[in-house]
């Protein structure tokens, strides 16, 4: 690892295709926002000898955050492929978005990941989100590492940071959190801040110097060695503790000195195999520098310590009639299986979609399967369909360098994949498989939209197509109730994202309108009316009267019609035109336009003549009647109900039930769930609801979630119900 006295110097920097997965590594970067993710990725991709500058490939560009979107937003919004070489390995560093909105890109980014590396800022600490990230690594075992960034901030604390860090990761176990080495730090500064100029190695006692621009191994003097005792003596235990040989520990307490040789193997192996979390230090190069603090030994690290693609147990696959269906881990000459983790598009090249392969090897122009993944719900077209691939490529930035293949346990970006979507399997065509599909969370912000012309109405469907295909953290739906164009989202930020891609990617402009929710009516008592609709201009007149009963039904009934007309007061004929009436009015709505439920509609009695009565005029009769019974009663506007779960830390569960109180909503109760959280079981009227992703975040720091589903409709209190009738009379 980093701490071995030997350094290794990069690969040119030309990310080719690995040839086999043992030679390959996949990195996901995983912090807040802020945190200096993407400055990492660069400074590594630096020191790696893959771009001729901090942050810039050859022929200008940046390596990661080369949207325009993220130019103009000075944050990363979507998932980020920078493939570097060190030490005759492939190293696929994903750069994940910080920002809670673009939680997607992190998801796809931890499965296509075989490790991570938490970053965080030495200025600002750590987040609840992050533990929660770092808590969904822990459930599946995925080995870490932690990186402290932002050094060279005034107040920044090495030593503490690693205790806080400790303090949030190490759980029951805080020893299985240590720093590998310690800052140097030159000359104090007038300001009283000393910057770091280097690294102390604990395990090797070397010091690496970075003051020049390239690390520098050397000797510590005499007065340095009992700085580091104690970090020392502990990280040892702590490898001790992690190790597979039972009697290391009474031989290292007995005084016997171990080998640092079998430390590191040791240690290797316990980061591997995710029980020990070694925190490191970066930094990025100094203008001209070709090296950032700590990016040698992170990527010693990446090489030596993280798990190669072979130890990655794959996920389930399937036939596509849902028989299991057993693989080889990661086996090039297996049975084709790989997924799409990101689809984007370019305007020169099309669509084009980054690709995990876990089994088999992927080749330039062959014809695969691509199966759905079955996210209709989220206005996903279901699909399996063969198409041929195009060019194979590593991204770089703006570019694409071609791959001849891609092998078990790498990742490539896959040109003209016109049907595929984020989430989908490509399988051989003749042997066509399905992965289980990773979890997303659901969208819970809507955005209700409008083409803002005609032009961008002819365009609209086609944009919002393409943009749930690239993100399936967001939903499409149709409202068939409201006639509103809903887009589902995850926050304002990822709404902000979608809107801006509908209009520089896809040429749609819209506009964002008030979101509706499907508000219904219903009687609160029995009422009647009497429909006459009676012309006569010359010619074939109109003639039909009609007589009802309205009573309400319990919720969940709809529209019952019943006939109790006697002696033949409506021709029998003209009875179901009465009922067609009374429906299509009933859809009308009869109080705020929204449609009636509920209500059990009696026909008792009605005239006819023998010549101008219609079809028509019976209809027309029947709606008639309704509006009047309407007119006399008292009418209930109904709201839907939404049962709502929020899953929040103990200290915010007052703040999250009074909050949802003052929503109007009815907390049901609260379960414990462990770990320092709480479930927090509500039902709140949707209309209350509607920013609620964002609220609850403000609220919680970022540290709660909520799942919402429909439960029912309810009368609306009158002051309320009042103030939507004006809003509609005004409309």
């Amino acid at each position: 690892m980093g701490d071995k006295a030997n350094t290794h110097p990069g690969a040119a920097g030309r990310a080719t295709a690995a040839d086999h997965p043992a030679s390959v590594r996949n990195v996901v970067l995983v912090g807040h926002s802020g945190s200096g993710k993407t400055t990492l990725v660069e400074a590594l991709a630096l020191t790696a000898g893959a771009v001729n500058r901090a942050g810039r490939v050859e022929d200008g560009g940046t390596v990661s955050d080369y949207d325009d979107i993220e130019h103009r937003q000075q944050r990363s919004v979507q998932l980020s492929l920078v493939p570097v070489e060190w030490d005759g390995i492939k190293i696929n560093l994903l750069d994940t978005p910080g920002y809670a909105d673009f939680v997607g890109e992190l998801r796809a980014g931890l499965r296509a990941a075989d490790a991570a590396l938490f970053v965080v800022s030495a200025s600002d600490g750590v987040d609840g989100s992050t533990r929660m990230v770092w808590e969904e690594c822990a459930a599946v075992g995925m080995p870490r590492a932690i990186v402290v960034t932002h050094l060279e901030a005034a107040r920044a604390d090495f030593e503490e940071m690693t205790r806080i860090c400790a303090e949030a990761f190490g759980g029951d176990d805080p020893d299985a959190v240590l720093p590998l080495y310690l800052p140097l730090h030159g000359p104090q500064a007038p300001d009283g801040h000393a910057p770091v100029t280097g690294l102390i190695g604990l395990l090797s006692q070397k010091l690496f110097d970075y003051s020049t621009g390239e690390r520098k191994e050397s000797e510590p003097g005499e007065d340095e060695l009992p700085l580091i005792e104690e970090a020392r003596n502990r990280l040892i235990e702590g490898i001790i503790a992690e190790s597979e040989d039972e009697t290391l520990m009474d031989r290292y307490l007995g005084g016997e000195q171990i080998d640092v040789k079998t430390l590191i193997e040791d240690l290797e192996r316990a980061v591997a195999r995710g029980t020990f979390f070694p925190v490191l230090a970066a930094a990025p190069a100094a203008d001209g520098a070709r090296q950032g603090i700590g990016t040698v030994e992170l990527l010693e690290l990446v090489t030596r310590g993280f798990p190669t693609p072979l130890e990655r147990e794959a996920p389930s696959v399937t036939t596509i009639d849902g028989e299991p269906r057993q693989l080889k881990p990661c086996d090039p000459d297996g049975p084709l299986v790989a997924e799409v983790v990101k689809t984007s598009s370019d305007p020169y090249v099309g669509r084009v979609s980054l690709v995990r392969v876990f089994s088999g090897t992927l080749r330039p122009d062959e014809t695969v399967h691509v199966s759905g993944h079955g996210l209709t719900d989220r206005g996903h077209e279901d699909h399996d369909v063969d198409e041929r691939i195009g060019a194979l490529s590593a991204p770089f930035g703006k570019q694409q360098r071609a791959l001849t293949h891609c092998i078990a346990g790498d990742l490539a970006c896959v040109a003209k994949l016109s049907r595929a979507e984020t989430g989908d399997t490509l399988s051989a065509k003749d042997d066509p498989l399905l992965m289980e599909p990773w979890q997303m969370p659901d969208p819970l912000l809507p955005l209700a939209i409008q083409a803002h012309s005609k032009p961008d109405e002819d365009k609209l469907s086609q944009g919002l197509a393409r943009l749930v295909a690239e993100d399936p953290t967001m939903r499409l739906e149709q409202n068939q109730q409201t006639h509103q164009v809903v887009l589902w989202c995850l926050g304002e930020a990822h709404a902000d994202v979608a809107l801006e891609r509908l209009r520089s990617r896809y040429g749609v402009q819209v506009d964002v309108v008030p979101h509706k929710v499907s508000l219904r009516e219903t009687f609160a008592e029995k009422a009647a009316g009497r429909g006459r609709h009676v012309k006569q201009s010359g010619g074939h007149g109109q003639y039909a009267i009609c007589e009802i009963e309205v009573e309400p039904l319990p919720g969940g009934s709809g529209i019952e019609f019943v006939d109790k007309v006697v002696g033949g007061a409506v021709p029998r004929q003209f009875i179901p035109s009465v009922e067609k009436g009374v429906r299509a009015q009933a859809a009308r709505g009869v109080a705020a336009g929204h449609p009636l439920v509920d209500v059990r509609i009696t026909l008792l009695d009605g005239k006819a003549h023998s010549v101008d009565s219609s079809d028509a005029a019976f209809q027309t009769a029947g709606a008639l009647a309704l509006r009047e019974a309407a007119a006399d009663a008292r009418i209930h506007l109904l709201e839907p109900v939404a049962e709502v779960s929020v899953l929040v830390g103990d200290e915010y569960v007052g703040a999250v039930m009074s909050d949802l109180s003052g929503r109007r909503g009815r907390v049901l109760g609260t379960e414990q769930t462990g770990g320092g959280r709480t479930l927090v079981r509500a039902e709140v009227p949707e209309i209350e609801i509607g920013r609620y992703a964002v609220d609850l975040r403000s609220l919680s720091h970022g540290t709660a979630r909520f799942h919402r589903a429909y439960a029912r409709h309810e009368p609306m209190p009158a002051q309320v119900a009042e103030r939507i009738r004006q809003q509609a009379q005004d409309g």
